[in-house]
C-alpha cells in the first residue's frame, strides 16, 4: 500500500538546516498495523505528515497504492486524503464549537453522501464506539476518552483504507488508553491499514511490525513471527 524509497526532507531557518528525514525506505501492507518508534525529534511526526499527504518530501519516492505522489501539488494531496486517510492525534484535534455529531460528519461533508446516509453514517459509527448517547454533546462536555473514540469516529466515518494513529493515548489514562487500542486493533481486524507513532512498548507490541527511526533514519524494523499477516 505504502512504498517510500529515499526520501528526504530538510527544514530550513536563517541559519541552521535540519534533516528530519534522511534517506528513508518504508514500506507498509494493506491491511498491516505498523507501529513507529524512536526518541522526540527523529522524524516521526514529519514521516506520518508525508504518508499522511499533509506535506512534501524534498526528494525521493513515495508511492501510495501504486501512484507516485512526493510531487503531487497541495490540490491534488487534499483531493487524495478525501475518504482515503483517517487522523487520530494525541490532542484529538475536535472543533469545540461543533457538536459531537457535527464533529463525525466533517470529513463526510466534502464527499458525495446525501443527508441520509451521511446520518446512517456518523449514527452508526458513534453507536460502534459507544458514544452515540453523547451524539448532541459538545468536545467540552467529554471525557478524554469519550473525546479520544470521538476522534476516531472521525476519523473511520467515511471508511478510509489507512489510519494515521499519532501516539493516541499519549493523553489518556493506561485504562482508557487500552479501550483506544482495542479500537485499533479490531480496525486492523477488519481490514484498515494502521500507521501509528507511539512511545508506549506496550501499545507497540500490538503492532504487527515496529520501526525504529533515529536521527531521521530508519535503524531496525521487524516483523513479529506470532503476529505475521496472510499474504
Amino acid at each position: 500500500m505504502i512504498q517510500i524509497k529515499g526520501l528526504i526532507k530538510k527544514f530550513h531557518t536563517d541559519e541552521v538546516e535540519t534533516t528530519a528525514l534522511n534517506h528513508v525506505n518504508l514500506a507498509v501492507r494493506k491491511g498491516e498495523f505498523l507501529a513507529i518508534m524512536g526518541p522526540s525529534g527523529c522524524g516521526k511526526s514529519t514521516l506520518m505528515n508525508i504518508i499522511g499527504l499533509l506535506d512534501t518530501p524534498d526528494s525521493g519516492s513515495f508511492k501510495l497504492e501504486g501512484t507516485e505522489v512526493a510531487s503531487y501539488s497541495e490540490q491534488e494531496r487534499t483531493a487524495l486524503r478525501k475518504g482515503k486517510i483517517g487522523f487520530v492525534f494525541q490532542n484529538f484535534n475536535l472543533i469545540e464549537e461543533l457538536n459531537v455529531y457535527q464533529n463525525v460528519a466533517l470529513p463526510l461533508n466534502c464527499l458525495n453522501f446525501s443527508r441520509k446516509q451521511k446520518k446512517k453514517m456518523v449514527t452508526d459509527v458513534l453507536d460502534r464506539l459507544h458514544i452515540g448517547h453523547r451524539i448532541r454533546h459538545y468536545p467540552r462536555q467529554l471525557s478524554g476518552g469519550q473525546q479520544q473514540r470521538l476522534a476516531i469516529a472521525r476519523a473511520v466515518v467515511a471508511n478510509p483504507d489507512l489510519i494515521l494513529a499519532d501516539e493516541p493515548t499519549g493523553n489518556l489514562d493506561s485504562g482508557t488508553g487500552r479501550e483506544v487500542m482495542d479500537l485499533l486493533t479490531e480496525l486492523n481486524w477488519t481490514g484498515t491499514t494502521i500507521v501509528m507513532v507511539t512511545h508506549s512498548k506496550r501499545n507497540a507490541f500490538l503492532a504487527h511490525r515496529i520501526v525504529n527511526l533515529l536521527d531521521g533514519k530508519v535503524v531496525s524494523g521487524k516483523r513479529k513471527p506470532e503476529m505475521e499477516l496472510n499474504y
